[in-house]
C-alpha cells in the first residue's frame, strides 16, 4: 500500500512543480485559453475540441493528421495540468522571438509570414487586443492592400525594438 502513496505524492509534486514555473497571471491566462479550447466543457481537450477551436479561428479544412500530431504530443488525455506542462516544456529555454512567432504561425499554415487583418480583429479578445491597441498596431504596421499583416516584422520589432531593412 505504500507504493501507491509514493506514486500519488510524486504526481502531486510534479503538478505543483509545473505551476511554480509560471506566475499566477500567466497560469490564469493559460486557464482561459484552456477553457476556450475545451469546447465541450468536459475538462479535457480532445480531437473534437481542437477541430472546433480551429473552426472558430477560421481554419476550416484542418487535416485529421495535423490534429492527431498535436494530440500525440501529450502523454495522455489533455487536462489543464497536462496542458500547462506541455506549454512549460515548449517554452523552457525558448527565445521570446521564436515563442511569439510560433503563436502567429498557428494561424499561418502555409508559412507566408502574413496574417489577414480581419483574423486578428475577429480572434483578438478585448482584454488582449483592445480596439485602441489594434488601431495603434495597424498604424505602426499597416496591412498591405490585400489586408495582410507582416507578423514576422511585427515580432522582430517587438523583440528587438527596430525594423529590419
Amino acid at each position: 500500500m505504500r507504493a501507491p502513496k509514493k506514486a500519488k505524492k510524486r504526481a502531486e509534486g510534479a503538478s505543483s512543480n509545473v505551476f511554480s514555473m509560471f506566475e499566477q497571471a500567466q497560469i490564469q491566462e493559460f486557464k482561459e485559453a484552456f477553457t476556450i479550447m475545451d469546447q465541450n466543457r468536459d475538462g479535457y481537450i480532445d480531437n473534437n475540441d481542437l477541430r472546433d477551436t480551429f473552426t472558430a479561428l477560421g481554419r476550416i479544412n484542418v487535416k485529421q493528421e495535423e490534429i492527431d500530431e498535436m494530440l500525440k504530443e501529450a502523454p495522455g488525455p489533455i487536462n489543464f495540468t497536462v496542458f500547462l506542462t506541455m506549454f512549460g516544456e515548449k517554452l523552457k529555454g525558448a527565445d521570446p522571438e521564436d515563442t511569439i512567432l510560433n503563436a502567429f504561425k498557428v494561424f499561418d499554415p502555409e508559412g507566408k509570414g502574413t496574417l489577414k487583418k480581419d483574423l486578428l480583429i475577429l480572434t483578438g479578445r478585448p482584454r488582449y487586443f483592445p480596439p485602441l491597441i489594434l488601431q495603434q498596431m495597424f498604424a505602426a504596421f499597416p496591412p498591405d492592400v490585400a489586408g495582410n499583416l507582416d507578423y514576422k516584422n511585427l515580432v522582430y520589432v517587438i523583440t528587438h525594438g527596430e525594423e529590419k531593412d
